[in-house]
């Protein structure tokens, strides 16, 4: 599936703090919905926000599996339960 149709989450220019809360309400939010699969845009410049990002899919409850895009390294693509 191409990732330009899926659901996705942007977070350039979000600090660390708040990061936490958007990914698991983003995640909660497309479970509901029946998604299997959504973006998480996180940018490739730091690696600061990717590592975070990364932290929180490792430890969520609802995420079976999460990759960065092939495509775009600025990107995660995660697979829901």
């Amino acid at each position: 599936m191409l990732s330009n149709k899926l659901p996705k989450l942007d977070l350039h220019g979000e600090e660390v703090a708040v990061v936490y809360a958007l990914v698991n309400e983003f995640i909660n939010d497309n479970y509901k919905m029946g998604n299997k699969e959504i973006v998480i845009i996180h940018g490739k410049s730091t690696n600061i926000l990717t590592k975070e990002v990364h932290n929180i899919l490792k430890g969520h409850h609802l995420v079976n599996s999460f990759h960065l895009d092939n495509w775009n390294i600025g990107q995660t693509i995660v697979n829901l339960k």
